[in-house]
Protein backbone atom coordinates (compact mmCIF):
# COMPACT_ATOMS: atom_id res chain seq x y z
CA UNK A 1 0.00 0.00 0.00
CA UNK A 2 1.13 3.68 -0.86
CA UNK A 3 0.07 6.38 1.47
CA UNK A 4 0.26 10.04 0.50
CA UNK A 5 0.96 10.64 4.24
CA UNK A 6 1.48 9.16 7.50
CA UNK A 7 -0.43 9.88 10.66
CA UNK A 8 1.16 10.39 13.81
CA UNK A 9 2.17 7.89 16.16
CA UNK A 10 -0.33 7.04 18.76
CA UNK A 11 0.35 9.46 22.22
CA UNK A 12 0.34 6.37 24.36
CA UNK A 13 2.69 4.21 22.09
CA UNK A 14 5.14 2.70 24.79
CA UNK A 15 8.65 3.87 23.30
CA UNK A 16 10.63 1.11 24.89
CA UNK A 17 13.75 -0.90 25.19
CA UNK A 18 14.23 -4.66 26.62
CA UNK A 19 16.41 -7.16 28.16
CA UNK A 20 16.28 -10.78 29.56
CA UNK A 21 17.43 -12.10 32.68
CA UNK A 22 20.13 -14.00 32.04
CA UNK A 23 21.71 -11.89 29.90
CA UNK A 24 21.82 -8.96 31.92
CA UNK A 25 21.98 -9.49 35.70
CA UNK A 26 24.84 -11.38 36.61
CA UNK A 27 24.67 -12.50 40.51
CA UNK A 28 24.33 -16.04 39.35
CA UNK A 29 24.96 -17.58 42.95
CA UNK A 30 24.19 -14.41 44.87
CA UNK A 31 20.82 -14.34 47.71
CA UNK A 32 19.56 -17.56 47.73
CA UNK A 33 19.50 -17.44 43.86
CA UNK A 34 19.62 -21.48 42.29
CA UNK A 35 21.12 -22.50 38.88
CA UNK A 36 19.27 -22.51 35.63
CA UNK A 37 19.91 -24.59 32.62
CA UNK A 38 22.15 -22.00 31.21
CA UNK A 39 24.29 -21.33 34.33
CA UNK A 40 25.25 -25.17 33.11
CA UNK A 41 25.72 -25.43 29.71
CA UNK A 42 27.72 -22.40 29.63
CA UNK A 43 30.22 -24.25 31.17
CA UNK A 44 30.51 -26.77 28.97
CA UNK A 45 33.59 -26.94 26.29
CA UNK A 46 32.66 -25.26 23.38
CA UNK A 47 28.48 -24.77 23.91
CA UNK A 48 29.50 -20.67 23.41
CA UNK A 49 31.47 -18.42 21.99
CA UNK A 50 34.94 -18.14 23.79
CA UNK A 51 33.61 -20.00 27.04
CA UNK A 52 31.28 -16.64 27.33
CA UNK A 53 28.68 -16.92 30.43
CA UNK A 54 26.62 -14.80 32.22
CA UNK A 55 28.02 -15.44 35.61
CA UNK A 56 28.72 -11.68 35.81
CA UNK A 57 26.52 -10.04 32.69
CA UNK A 58 26.78 -6.83 32.62
CA UNK A 59 25.94 -6.70 36.25
CA UNK A 60 22.67 -5.21 35.88
CA UNK A 61 21.57 -6.95 39.49
CA UNK A 62 23.93 -4.99 41.25
CA UNK A 63 23.69 -1.74 39.41
CA UNK A 64 19.80 -1.79 38.40
CA UNK A 65 19.50 2.46 39.93
CA UNK A 66 22.58 2.96 37.67
CA UNK A 67 20.90 1.54 34.74
CA UNK A 68 17.41 3.10 35.80
CA UNK A 69 18.66 6.23 36.08
CA UNK A 70 20.14 6.20 32.14
CA UNK A 71 16.36 5.10 31.00
CA UNK A 72 15.02 7.84 32.70
CA UNK A 73 17.74 10.16 30.80
CA UNK A 74 16.65 8.68 27.79
CA UNK A 75 12.97 9.05 28.45
CA UNK A 76 12.06 5.82 28.11
CA UNK A 77 8.40 5.11 28.34
CA UNK A 78 8.66 1.51 28.64
CA UNK A 79 11.42 -1.52 29.55
CA UNK A 80 10.57 -5.01 28.97
CA UNK A 81 12.55 -7.39 31.33
CA UNK A 82 12.56 -10.77 32.48
CA UNK A 83 12.28 -12.21 35.88
CA UNK A 84 14.32 -15.59 36.33
CA UNK A 85 12.79 -18.43 37.64
CA UNK A 86 15.36 -19.58 39.52
CA UNK A 87 15.68 -16.42 41.41
CA UNK A 88 12.21 -16.88 42.85
CA UNK A 89 12.04 -20.71 43.07
CA UNK A 90 15.92 -21.98 43.61
CA UNK A 91 14.67 -25.46 43.46
CA UNK A 92 12.19 -24.64 40.20
CA UNK A 93 9.57 -24.81 43.15
CA UNK A 94 9.07 -25.47 47.13
CA UNK A 95 10.23 -22.65 49.08
CA UNK A 96 10.18 -18.93 47.62
CA UNK A 97 13.06 -17.08 47.53
CA UNK A 98 12.51 -13.44 49.12
CA UNK A 99 15.75 -11.82 48.19
CA UNK A 100 14.60 -12.81 44.24
CA UNK A 101 10.96 -11.40 44.85
CA UNK A 102 12.51 -7.79 46.04
CA UNK A 103 15.29 -7.50 43.75
CA UNK A 104 12.83 -7.12 40.99
CA UNK A 105 10.46 -5.24 43.45
CA UNK A 106 12.70 -2.88 43.38
CA UNK A 107 13.20 -2.93 39.58
CA UNK A 108 9.71 -1.89 39.33
CA UNK A 109 9.51 0.72 41.67
CA UNK A 110 12.31 2.41 40.33
CA UNK A 111 11.20 1.87 37.10
CA UNK A 112 7.40 3.30 37.86
CA UNK A 113 9.07 6.35 39.91
CA UNK A 114 10.88 7.50 36.96
CA UNK A 115 7.60 7.36 34.87
CA UNK A 116 8.23 4.10 32.83
CA UNK A 117 5.89 1.02 32.03
CA UNK A 118 7.01 -2.01 33.34
CA UNK A 119 6.77 -4.80 30.72
CA UNK A 120 7.58 -8.48 32.85
CA UNK A 121 8.50 -11.57 31.13
CA UNK A 122 7.37 -14.81 33.14
CA UNK A 123 10.28 -17.38 30.85
CA UNK A 124 12.96 -16.11 28.65
CA UNK A 125 14.77 -19.36 28.84
CA UNK A 126 16.67 -19.92 32.38
CA UNK A 127 14.99 -22.96 33.51
CA UNK A 128 15.79 -23.83 36.47
CA UNK A 129 18.24 -26.94 36.57
CA UNK A 130 16.33 -28.68 39.27
CA UNK A 131 13.49 -29.46 37.22
CA UNK A 132 15.45 -30.37 34.39
CA UNK A 133 16.94 -32.70 36.08
CA UNK A 134 14.51 -34.08 37.87
CA UNK A 135 12.01 -34.85 34.59
CA UNK A 136 13.52 -33.04 31.27
CA UNK A 137 12.03 -29.93 32.05
CA UNK A 138 9.65 -29.21 29.17
CA UNK A 139 9.80 -32.65 28.19
CA UNK A 140 7.44 -33.48 30.80
CA UNK A 141 3.66 -32.36 32.16
CA UNK A 142 4.73 -31.59 35.49
CA UNK A 143 6.68 -28.86 34.29
CA UNK A 144 3.01 -27.03 33.98
CA UNK A 145 1.87 -27.13 37.42
CA UNK A 146 5.49 -26.05 38.64
CA UNK A 147 5.60 -23.23 35.69
CA UNK A 148 2.14 -21.83 37.11
CA UNK A 149 2.81 -21.79 40.78
CA UNK A 150 5.52 -19.78 39.55
CA UNK A 151 3.83 -17.45 37.66
CA UNK A 152 1.10 -16.93 40.13
CA UNK A 153 4.00 -15.97 42.91
CA UNK A 154 4.65 -13.30 40.29
CA UNK A 155 1.25 -12.23 39.45
CA UNK A 156 0.26 -12.00 43.05
CA UNK A 157 3.41 -10.25 44.06
CA UNK A 158 3.15 -7.83 41.30
CA UNK A 159 -0.09 -7.48 39.79
CA UNK A 160 -0.90 -3.67 41.22
CA UNK A 161 2.54 -2.09 39.48
CA UNK A 162 2.39 -4.57 36.19
CA UNK A 163 0.41 -3.95 33.38
CA UNK A 164 1.61 -5.69 30.73
CA UNK A 165 2.90 -9.10 30.97
CA UNK A 166 4.88 -11.68 28.63
CA UNK A 167 4.15 -15.52 29.29
CA UNK A 168 7.05 -17.51 26.85
CA UNK A 169 9.60 -15.43 24.83
CA UNK A 170 10.28 -17.02 21.89
CA UNK A 171 9.24 -20.81 22.69
CA UNK A 172 10.03 -21.35 18.66
CA UNK A 173 13.32 -20.22 18.11
CA UNK A 174 14.54 -21.52 22.07
CA UNK A 175 12.88 -24.79 21.96
CA UNK A 176 14.31 -25.32 18.05
CA UNK A 177 17.54 -24.47 19.57
CA UNK A 178 17.42 -26.62 22.41
CA UNK A 179 15.89 -30.13 20.41
CA UNK A 180 16.32 -29.77 16.61
CA UNK A 181 20.14 -27.77 16.48
CA UNK A 182 21.42 -28.65 19.81
CA UNK A 183 22.66 -26.05 20.74
CA UNK A 184 20.82 -24.52 23.65
CA UNK A 185 20.20 -26.40 26.20
CA UNK A 186 19.31 -29.91 26.93
CA UNK A 187 21.36 -30.19 23.62
CA UNK A 188 19.20 -32.82 22.13
CA UNK A 189 18.38 -32.82 18.04
CA UNK A 190 15.43 -35.29 17.45
CA UNK A 191 12.35 -33.78 15.91
CA UNK A 192 9.68 -35.84 17.81
CA UNK A 193 11.02 -34.89 21.17
CA UNK A 194 10.72 -31.24 19.71
CA UNK A 195 7.01 -31.09 18.94
CA UNK A 196 6.55 -32.76 22.27
CA UNK A 197 8.24 -30.33 24.43
CA UNK A 198 6.41 -27.65 22.22
CA UNK A 199 3.00 -29.31 22.98
CA UNK A 200 3.73 -29.45 26.66
CA UNK A 201 4.96 -25.34 26.76
CA UNK A 202 1.78 -24.53 24.72
CA UNK A 203 -0.42 -26.27 27.49
CA UNK A 204 1.86 -24.04 30.04
CA UNK A 205 1.25 -20.81 28.13
CA UNK A 206 -2.12 -21.32 28.25
CA UNK A 207 -2.57 -22.44 31.80
CA UNK A 208 -0.71 -19.11 33.13
CA UNK A 209 -2.40 -17.37 31.01
CA UNK A 210 -5.88 -18.83 32.48
CA UNK A 211 -4.84 -17.84 36.11
CA UNK A 212 -3.78 -14.30 35.06
CA UNK A 213 -7.17 -13.34 34.07
CA UNK A 214 -8.22 -14.37 37.77
CA UNK A 215 -5.41 -12.65 39.62
CA UNK A 216 -4.48 -9.64 37.29
CA UNK A 217 -7.92 -8.48 35.93
CA UNK A 218 -6.98 -5.16 34.85
CA UNK A 219 -3.69 -6.25 33.01
CA UNK A 220 -2.58 -7.68 29.42
CA UNK A 221 -0.82 -10.88 28.68
CA UNK A 222 0.85 -12.81 25.28
CA UNK A 223 3.34 -15.09 24.63
CA UNK A 224 6.69 -12.94 22.94
CA UNK A 225 7.36 -15.04 19.10
CA UNK A 226 10.00 -14.54 17.23
CA UNK A 227 8.30 -13.69 13.58
CA UNK A 228 10.67 -14.23 10.28
CA UNK A 229 7.73 -14.09 7.40
CA UNK A 230 8.25 -16.57 5.06
CA UNK A 231 9.16 -15.66 1.57
CA UNK A 232 9.36 -17.87 -1.76
CA UNK A 233 12.12 -17.64 -3.82
CA UNK A 234 10.15 -17.12 -6.70
CA UNK A 235 6.58 -17.44 -8.35
CA UNK A 236 7.36 -20.85 -9.25
CA UNK A 237 4.53 -23.39 -7.54
CA UNK A 238 7.33 -25.84 -5.90
CA UNK A 239 9.13 -22.80 -4.61
CA UNK A 240 5.37 -21.45 -3.21
CA UNK A 241 4.69 -24.67 -1.72
CA UNK A 242 7.99 -24.49 -0.34
CA UNK A 243 6.94 -21.12 1.04
CA UNK A 244 3.58 -22.59 2.61
CA UNK A 245 5.47 -24.95 3.96
CA UNK A 246 8.04 -23.20 5.51
CA UNK A 247 5.05 -20.23 7.17
CA UNK A 248 3.19 -23.27 8.70
CA UNK A 249 5.92 -25.50 10.27
CA UNK A 250 7.90 -22.26 11.13
CA UNK A 251 5.33 -19.83 12.07
CA UNK A 252 1.53 -20.96 12.30
CA UNK A 253 2.50 -24.07 14.33
CA UNK A 254 3.23 -21.83 17.32
CA UNK A 255 0.90 -18.64 16.61
CA UNK A 256 -1.83 -20.70 15.45
CA UNK A 257 -1.65 -22.76 19.05
CA UNK A 258 -1.57 -19.60 21.17
CA UNK A 259 -4.30 -17.76 19.04
CA UNK A 260 -6.34 -20.10 17.90
CA UNK A 261 -6.59 -23.27 20.37
CA UNK A 262 -5.40 -25.44 17.32
CA UNK A 263 -2.81 -26.28 14.95
CA UNK A 264 -2.31 -25.53 10.97
CA UNK A 265 -3.75 -28.82 9.44
CA UNK A 266 -1.26 -29.75 6.82
CA UNK A 267 1.29 -29.64 9.42
CA UNK A 268 -0.68 -31.87 11.59
CA UNK A 269 -1.37 -34.37 8.76
CA UNK A 270 2.23 -34.08 7.74
CA UNK A 271 3.53 -34.59 11.50
CA UNK A 272 1.22 -38.00 11.94
CA UNK A 273 2.23 -39.47 8.47
CA UNK A 274 6.49 -39.66 9.96
CA UNK A 275 5.00 -40.34 13.24
CA UNK A 276 6.70 -37.03 15.03
CA UNK A 277 2.98 -35.37 15.65
CA UNK A 278 2.63 -34.57 19.50
CA UNK A 279 0.55 -36.51 21.66
CA UNK A 280 -2.59 -34.47 22.26
CA UNK A 281 -4.62 -35.99 25.56
CA UNK A 282 -8.33 -35.28 26.12
CA UNK A 283 -8.59 -31.73 27.21
CA UNK A 284 -5.33 -30.47 25.59
CA UNK A 285 -7.19 -28.53 23.12
CA UNK A 286 -9.62 -27.19 25.35
CA UNK A 287 -7.17 -25.87 27.95
CA UNK A 288 -5.15 -23.97 24.56
CA UNK A 289 -8.49 -22.25 23.77
CA UNK A 290 -8.86 -21.44 26.69
CA UNK A 291 -6.13 -19.48 27.52
CA UNK A 292 -5.70 -17.54 24.34
CA UNK A 293 -3.80 -14.09 25.04
CA UNK A 294 -4.58 -10.40 25.51
CA UNK A 295 -1.61 -9.43 22.63
CA UNK A 296 1.35 -10.48 20.52
CA UNK A 297 4.25 -9.95 21.29
CA UNK A 298 6.51 -9.77 17.91
CA UNK A 299 10.49 -10.39 17.65
CA UNK A 300 11.20 -9.07 14.78
CA UNK A 301 14.90 -9.29 13.28
CA UNK A 302 14.74 -10.71 9.74
CA UNK A 303 12.81 -12.37 7.12
CA UNK A 304 13.70 -15.84 5.53
CA UNK A 305 13.15 -16.75 1.57
CA UNK A 306 12.11 -20.57 0.64
CA UNK A 307 12.89 -23.02 -2.06
CA UNK A 308 12.04 -26.59 -2.56
CA UNK A 309 14.11 -28.83 -0.53
CA UNK A 310 13.36 -32.91 -2.04
CA UNK A 311 13.42 -36.08 0.28
CA UNK A 312 16.73 -37.07 1.32
CA UNK A 313 17.60 -32.87 0.50
CA UNK A 314 19.26 -29.97 2.89
CA UNK A 315 18.72 -30.79 6.40
CA UNK A 316 19.26 -28.36 8.96
CA UNK A 317 22.26 -26.54 9.99
CA UNK A 318 23.85 -24.51 12.79
CA UNK A 319 23.31 -20.53 12.38
CA UNK A 320 26.63 -17.96 12.30
CA UNK A 321 27.93 -17.48 16.08
CA UNK A 322 30.73 -15.99 14.74
CA UNK A 323 30.34 -12.92 13.12
CA UNK A 324 31.69 -13.55 10.03
CA UNK A 325 29.70 -12.62 7.14
CA UNK A 326 28.51 -15.44 4.98
CA UNK A 327 29.46 -18.50 6.69
CA UNK A 328 25.30 -19.55 7.16
CA UNK A 329 24.87 -22.34 5.12
CA UNK A 330 21.54 -22.80 4.04
CA UNK A 331 19.15 -25.10 6.11
CA UNK A 332 15.95 -26.95 6.04
CA UNK A 333 13.70 -29.82 6.49
CA UNK A 334 13.72 -32.82 3.48
CA UNK A 335 10.49 -32.90 2.13
CA UNK A 336 9.56 -29.48 3.31
CA UNK A 337 11.35 -26.66 2.69
CA UNK A 338 15.12 -24.75 2.62
CA UNK A 339 16.84 -21.41 2.88
CA UNK A 340 18.32 -19.76 0.31
CA UNK A 341 19.79 -16.09 0.08
CA UNK A 342 17.27 -13.29 -0.81
CA UNK A 343 19.59 -10.94 -3.44
CA UNK A 344 17.40 -8.18 -2.72
CA UNK A 345 18.22 -7.76 1.03
CA UNK A 346 21.75 -6.72 2.55
CA UNK A 347 22.73 -8.71 5.29
CA UNK A 348 24.14 -8.37 9.08
CA UNK A 349 27.97 -9.34 9.55
CA UNK A 350 25.33 -12.50 11.16
CA UNK A 351 23.77 -13.10 7.97
CA UNK A 352 20.35 -12.09 9.25
CA UNK A 353 18.98 -9.97 6.24
CA UNK A 354 17.64 -6.07 6.72
CA UNK A 355 14.46 -6.07 5.65
CA UNK A 356 12.19 -3.47 7.40
CA UNK A 357 9.25 -3.74 4.90
CA UNK A 358 9.50 -7.47 5.72
CA UNK A 359 8.68 -5.98 9.63
CA UNK A 360 5.30 -4.43 8.23
CA UNK A 361 4.29 -7.36 6.33
CA UNK A 362 4.95 -9.45 9.92
CA UNK A 363 2.88 -7.15 11.48
CA UNK A 364 0.20 -7.04 8.64
CA UNK A 365 0.00 -10.70 8.22
CA UNK A 366 -0.11 -11.12 12.57
CA UNK A 367 -2.83 -8.21 12.42
CA UNK A 368 -4.86 -9.73 9.83
CA UNK A 369 -5.21 -12.98 10.64
CA UNK A 370 -5.54 -12.99 14.47
CA UNK A 371 -7.40 -9.71 14.93
CA UNK A 372 -5.18 -8.95 18.21
CA UNK A 373 -3.25 -5.84 19.45
CA UNK A 374 0.76 -6.25 18.88
CA UNK A 375 3.76 -5.36 20.69
CA UNK A 376 7.10 -5.46 19.20
CA UNK A 377 9.06 -6.94 22.16
CA UNK A 378 11.87 -6.92 20.43
CA UNK A 379 14.10 -5.47 17.26
CA UNK A 380 17.50 -4.52 16.96
CA UNK A 381 20.74 -5.06 15.51
CA UNK A 382 23.83 -6.63 16.82
CA UNK A 383 27.14 -5.39 15.56
CA UNK A 384 30.93 -5.12 16.23
CA UNK A 385 30.45 -1.64 18.23
CA UNK A 386 33.98 0.00 18.37
CA UNK A 387 34.62 2.38 21.58
CA UNK A 388 36.91 5.06 20.06
CA UNK A 389 39.76 6.40 22.12
CA UNK A 390 38.24 9.57 22.79
CA UNK A 391 35.40 7.42 24.81
CA UNK A 392 32.59 7.70 21.90
CA UNK A 393 30.31 4.78 20.22
CA UNK A 394 29.91 5.85 16.67
CA UNK A 395 26.48 3.37 15.63
CA UNK A 396 25.06 5.46 12.66
CA UNK A 397 24.85 1.80 11.25
CA UNK A 398 22.27 1.14 14.09
CA UNK A 399 20.54 4.26 13.96
CA UNK A 400 19.78 3.44 10.10
CA UNK A 401 18.48 0.16 11.02
CA UNK A 402 16.44 1.33 14.45
CA UNK A 403 14.81 4.15 11.94
CA UNK A 404 14.03 2.24 9.20
CA UNK A 405 12.10 -0.39 11.30
CA UNK A 406 10.46 2.40 13.43
CA UNK A 407 9.08 3.66 10.47
CA UNK A 408 7.71 0.67 9.03
CA UNK A 409 5.73 0.46 12.70
CA UNK A 410 4.67 3.56 11.28
CA UNK A 411 3.13 2.19 8.15
CA UNK A 412 1.92 -0.78 9.48
CA UNK A 413 -0.45 1.24 11.88
CA UNK A 414 -1.80 3.68 8.63
CA UNK A 415 -2.52 0.00 7.09
CA UNK A 416 -4.42 -0.23 9.83
CA UNK A 417 -2.22 -2.66 12.36
CA UNK A 418 -2.86 -1.75 16.41
CA UNK A 419 0.62 -1.66 17.56
CA UNK A 420 0.49 -1.07 21.54
CA UNK A 421 4.75 -0.01 21.51
CA UNK A 422 8.07 -0.78 20.24
CA UNK A 423 10.75 -2.09 22.46
CA UNK A 424 14.11 -1.66 20.87
CA UNK A 425 16.51 -4.61 21.43
CA UNK A 426 18.81 -3.94 24.02
CA UNK A 427 18.72 -1.08 26.00
CA UNK A 428 22.38 -1.66 27.45
CA UNK A 429 24.95 -4.15 25.66
CA UNK A 430 24.46 -8.17 26.48
CA UNK A 431 25.44 -11.15 26.80
CA UNK A 432 24.18 -12.49 23.48
CA UNK A 433 23.62 -16.77 24.63
CA UNK A 434 25.88 -17.67 21.70
CA UNK A 435 28.03 -15.15 20.28
CA UNK A 436 29.51 -14.24 23.49
CA UNK A 437 30.30 -9.97 24.28
CA UNK A 438 31.29 -9.39 20.95
CA UNK A 439 27.81 -8.98 19.45
CA UNK A 440 26.27 -5.71 20.81
CA UNK A 441 22.91 -4.29 20.84
CA UNK A 442 22.65 -1.31 23.11
CA UNK A 443 22.04 2.00 23.18
CA UNK A 444 24.37 1.53 26.14
CA UNK A 445 28.06 0.29 25.63
CA UNK A 446 29.36 -1.69 28.05
CA UNK A 447 32.80 -2.15 28.53
CA UNK A 448 33.93 -5.65 28.89
CA UNK A 449 34.78 -8.20 26.67
CA UNK A 450 34.92 -12.42 26.83
CA UNK A 451 37.05 -12.08 29.96
CA UNK A 452 35.57 -9.40 31.72
CA UNK A 453 36.16 -5.67 32.21
CA UNK A 454 35.47 -2.43 34.03
CA UNK A 455 31.41 -2.77 32.96
CA UNK A 456 31.21 1.13 32.65
CA UNK A 457 28.68 2.80 31.38
CA UNK A 458 28.87 4.29 28.13
CA UNK A 459 26.22 6.38 25.89
CA UNK A 460 26.56 5.20 22.60
CA UNK A 461 25.34 7.76 19.72
CA UNK A 462 21.83 5.86 19.13
CA UNK A 463 21.37 6.31 22.40
CA UNK A 464 21.06 10.15 21.78
CA UNK A 465 19.36 9.86 18.54
CA UNK A 466 16.47 7.51 20.01
CA UNK A 467 15.79 9.87 22.93
CA UNK A 468 14.85 12.55 20.31
CA UNK A 469 12.82 10.60 18.78
CA UNK A 470 10.71 9.72 21.84
CA UNK A 471 10.84 13.25 23.29
CA UNK A 472 9.03 14.32 19.17
CA UNK A 473 6.61 11.13 19.76
CA UNK A 474 8.28 9.94 16.42
CA UNK A 475 7.94 13.12 14.37
CA UNK A 476 11.83 13.14 13.90
CA UNK A 477 11.70 9.83 11.92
Amino acid sequence: MHHPKFNDFPADFLWGAASAAYQVEGAWNEDGKGPSVWDFFTKLPGKTFEGSNGDVAVDHYHRVEEDVALMAEMGLKAYRFSVSWPRIYPNGRGEVNEAGLAFYERLIDALLAHGIEPVLTLYHWDLPQALQDEYGGWEDRRIIDDFERYCVTLYQRFAGKVKYWVSLNEQNYNLTNAYQLGTHPPAVQDRKRFFAANHIAFLANARVIKAFRRHVPNGLIGPSFAYSPAYPASCAPSDMLAFENAEEFTNLWWLDAYCFGRYPQAALAYLRETGEAPEILPGDLELLREGTPDYIGVNYYYTLTFTDNPLGGQTMQRINTTGQKGTTPSSGVPGLYRTTPNPHLETSNWDWAIDPTGMRIALRRLSSRYGLPLMITENGLGEFDKLTTDGRVQDDYRIAYLHSHLKACQQAMQDGVELLGYCAWSFTDILSWLNGYQKRYGFVYVERDEQGGSLRRIKKESFHWYSQVIASGGKTL
